[in-house]
This record gives structure tokens, sequence and C-alpha cells, in this order.
């Protein structure tokens, strides 16, 4: 379904993890967007990048204002599915079923405190391997030699750690070339590990998620946070305007 922009897929929270597991599986090159009222503002503001997302095999609705978004726009009740749940999720669907997973971005040191994690949380999955790239722009050479070990690694699912709209954009540049599921997860690591706390239950619930980070997190994400929120609730009520005169004059 259409979001301002973004077109955004819809289902049951466990059919996004069957449909992940079945890309997966599926030995193509594919990738999946985690969508949130950022990365629809980002989209809104470049076309390339609105192009980008709307390519993806799978765009889910992370943000709470997305499902409201869903609901208001469309009468659709949405489950929402949050990178933050998808993540665990997906690697516990891994485990289960002895998918390798690989992990591209973040930090060398978060990568390596995320691995020793999962050795204990996950002691069943297979890390096919992990990368954290250079803060530069990398040649030609080095990409190729990343696909070419994510490839040899045989993971069927390849976790993209780089933050919006960066990794959308990598996954994008890799679509036929990584042999895997590629899935952008943002920030979601020190949440996962534990070193960052994830908002209250009731504060997921009532689309406070982004509040709780902001207070975590206030110099870094002051701007995004108050000019994006701003610019997403502008788009909906302009939308919803237009959708109830075009009702309006449909009646008349």
């Amino acid at each position: 379904m259409e979001v301002l922009g973004l077109s955004v897929t819809t289902g049951r929270y466990s059919e996004f993890i069957d449909k992940i597991k079945h890309l997966a599986l599926s030995n193509k090159s594919s990738y999946v967007c985690v969508a949130n009222v950022h990365m629809l503002v980002e989209a809104h503001n470049n076309k390339s990048f609105a192009d980008i997302v709307n390519s993806a095999d799978i765009v889910t609705p992370d943000g709470t204002p997305l499902v409201w978004a869903l609901r208001l726009l469309h009468k659709h009740t949405q489950d929402r599915v949050a990178g933050m749940d998808l993540l665990p999720d997906l690697l516990k669907q891994s485990e289960q079923d002895k998918i390798p997973v690989y992990f591209f971005g973040g930090t060398e040191e978060m990568i390596k405190k995320t691995v020793q994690f999962l050795k204990v949380k996950y002691p069943q999955l297979t890390v096919a391997g992990y990368y954290s790239p250079p803060f530069r722009p990398m040649t030609d050479t080095e990409k190729t030699e990343i696909e070419r070990n994510i490839n040899r690694s045989n993971a069927k699912i390849v976790f993209a750690v780089l933050g919006c709209p960066k990794q959308e954009k990598w996954m994008a540049s890799m679509k036929g070339k990584i042999n895997a599921c590629m899935v952008g997860i943002g920030g979601a690591l020190p949440v996962l590990i534990g070193e960052q706390k994830r908002a209250p239950k009731w504060m997921q619930k009532c689309g406070l998620e982004w509040l709780y980070r902001f207070m975590q997190e206030p110099r870094r994400l002051a701007k995004r946070y108050f000019v994006t929120n701003s610019i997403f609730i502008w788009l909906l009520l302009k939308a919803m305007l237009k959708q109830w005169v075009a009702l309006r004059t449909n009646r008349c």
C-alpha cells in the first residue's frame, strides 16, 4: 500500500518473518527496507532514494506513525514490523533453520561484541562473517572484494548496519551481486546486545519510542526527530485533506 510516496508491504508480523526466510532460502539477491518516518521523509525529499526504497522486495512498516498512516489513509489495520523486533526474531529463526548470517557495517568493536553476544544467546547460529567498512568511500576493488567474501561465506541473510539512507543505497547497489537477502537494521545492534535500553512497551504502542531514543541521545537526534517528525505530520495532513476533498468531489 502507498503511504506518502512509499510502497509499504502489509501483512501480519509473522508473515514478514516467513517472507524474509523464503527470500533467504531462494538463492536470489534481494533486500528489505525497514521503513520509519525518517526513511519516508528522506524518500519524499529525494526521488532517487524513493526509487531505491520502492524497488525493495519488502518494505516493512517499522514506525508506529506508518501504521497509523495506513489506518488513516487506507482504513487498513497493520501490525508494526519494527527492526528492533525483526532482528532477534530473524536470528532465532536462522538458528532454528540453519540459515547462515552475515553482518556488514557498524564499528569493529560493536560487531565483535555482537558476535560474542550471539555465541551465548544463539549458540547454534552460524555467523558466516562480518565486515566493518572504513569511514571513507570504498574503492571499486574493495567493493568487489566484499561482494566476493560475502558470497564465499554462503550467508543467506546479510544484516546491513549502516543507518538510513546509507544502508539502503548499499543494498540497492549490491542487488544482483550478493546472493542473499539483505536486511537494513540501522542502529538495532546496541539494543540487541543490551548497551542501549529500548523504550517501555507503552511508549512503543503510543508511538513515542522516538522520544525515548531522543532522551538517550538528544544532541545527535534533535534535528532528525523534531524536523523530520514535523514534516511527516504535515505530509500526512495534506494527504488526508486531499483524500477528503476527492471524496467530497465524487459525492457531488
